[in-house]
This record gives C-alpha cells, sequence and structure tokens, in this order.
C-alpha cells in the first residue's frame, strides 16, 4: 500500500475501516428533548472558555436512529448546555452515551463529538414517550413525556435542533501531551421536520460515577418535544485553538 493509497483510507483497520468516509443523512430521527434548569455554579464549572452561560440550561435528550448513510441504526443520549459564543445562543455537548460503535469512533475522530458507550433506549409506553439510558447495567437517565399531546410548530422545531453547536476536540501526542486541543463548531444542515409536538415532561437523574449526568441536577423542568426529522451533519471547524491563541 503506497502513501496515497493509505491517505484516502477513511480510518482503521485497513480492509474493514471503523466507519465510512462522506457525510452522513440521517432519514427519521426521533427526538425526546426535556429542557431544565440546573445549578448556574455547576454548569460554569463544565462550560470551558471562551463559551459563556447565562440562564443555566440544559438539554436532555435521547435520539433514535434507525436509519444513517454509513453507520446503520443506533440510540444516542445525552447533555447539552445552552450558552453563547460572541453573543451568539449556542449549544454546547457536554455527554454523549451511544450504542454503536462506528458512531462513537466517527463522532471523536472526525468531529468532536463527546461520545462514549451507553445503552439509551426511546420508546412508546401506552401513552407515555419514554426515554431512558444505562451505563452498563445501572440506570443513569429517565425521562417521560406525553405522547403527542400539543403540535409543535415546525419553525420552532427547526430553532432547536439546528442551533450551533459547539464541543471539544481532544488528541493527545505519543507522550500523552495535548496534539489537538480544540474548540470545534458544527451545523445541522438539510432539515426536513415529519412532525414535532409538546407535552408534559419528567425527568430523573441518578448518580455515577463514570456517567455523572446527575452533577447537573434537574431544578425545573422548562419544556418538552418530540420531534420527527431527516437532517444532515455539518462539517466541522475549529473556532479554538487552547494550544495557540
Amino acid at each position: 500500500m503506497n502513501v496515497d493509497e493509505i491517505r484516502r483510507l477513511p480510518t482503521t483497520p485497513i480492509g474493514a475501516p471503523a466507519y465510512p468516509s462522506g457525510r452522513y443523512r440521517f432519514t427519521g430521527r426521533e427526538y425526546l428533548n426535556i429542557l431544565y434548569r440546573t445549578d448556574a455554579e455547576a454548569m460554569r464549572a463544565v462550560v470551558p472558555e471562551p463559551l459563556s452561560v447565562a440562564d443555566p440550561l440544559v438539554r436532555f435528550e435521547v435520539m433514535r436512529m434507525p436509519d444513517v448513510t454509513g453507520l446503520g441504526s443506533f440510540t444516542e443520549s445525552g447533555q447539552v448546555l445552552q450558552v453563547e459564543h460572541d453573543g451568539e445562543p449556542a449549544d454546547y455537548l457536554h455527554a454523549m452515551y451511544v450504542d454503536s460503535l462506528a458512531s462513537i469512533a466517527s463522532g471523536r475522530e472526525i468531529s468532536a463529538f463527546p461520545k462514549k458507550s451507553g445503552t439509551p433506549r426511546l420508546y412508546v409506553d401506552s401513552d407515555t414517550l419514554v426515554g431512558t439510558l444505562d451505563y452498563g447495567t445501572l440506570r443513569v437517565a429517565t425521562a417521560t413525556m406525553g405522547y403527542k399531546h400539543a403540535p409543535m410548530s415546525e419553525e420552532e422545531a427547526r430553532a432547536e435542533i439546528g442551533r450551533p453547536t459547539y464541543a471539544l476536540k481532544m488528541l493527545p501526542g505519543y507522550d500523552r501531551r495535548p496534539r489537538i486541543l480544540e474548540l470545534a463548531r458544527s451545523q445541522i444542515t438539510d432539515i426536513t421536520v415529519h412532525g414535532a409536538w409538546h407535552g408534559p415532561a419528567r425527568l430523573q437523574l441518578f448518580e455515577h460515577a463514570l456517567a455523572p449526568l446527575a452533577d447537573l441536577p434537574v431544578r425545573d423542568i422548562v419544556s418538552a418535544s418530540h420531534i420527527l426529522t431527516d437532517l444532515t451533519l455539518g462539517r466541522a471547524r475549529c473556532v479554538f485553538d487552547y494550544l495557540t491563541d
């Protein structure tokens, strides 16, 4: 294998890459989003500069993704923190738990998504939309929402899932010192909303040393949404280099 052939590889292992190259299109993506207010100091302690926190709002999300080009079918859950960057409202991806190696590897290597292994589920239980997250054999989050209680406008749904997102890209060198340490920005594009609803919701977070969602405790529920959509992940780009800026 020559140098040019190596440069064209999406990732390792050779002959059976962990994920393919190319942009990823999501068809039939389903969201359960619960927006809640947490402790301001707890949130500021985990939001990196140059991002800033005003109202300490967190979105707990569970996303069922049954049809993703190149990546297949998987489910994801995590916490997204509402922040500002240069006066622009945005989201900071704090933690993401996924049941797919291809999604974890591509999210961490290509972009800056803070993904690790977990077992999320999204399903309907009678008249209730339920989202759960297990880490190993232990439950760390349970979210419930009334199923399709009130319509949500397409514009509101687009605004909720289409906000600019920021995340930390961290890659150590062979000496264990940071080789890449950047704040990356990305944004979802080509959004088609197939349906969106509001409803009453509750969220329970359980203490865990390695899945510490409860470190951002639920003080009050602000809103909840259930969104069905198709979308494309936009490419990430560096907006702040912690090693040079």
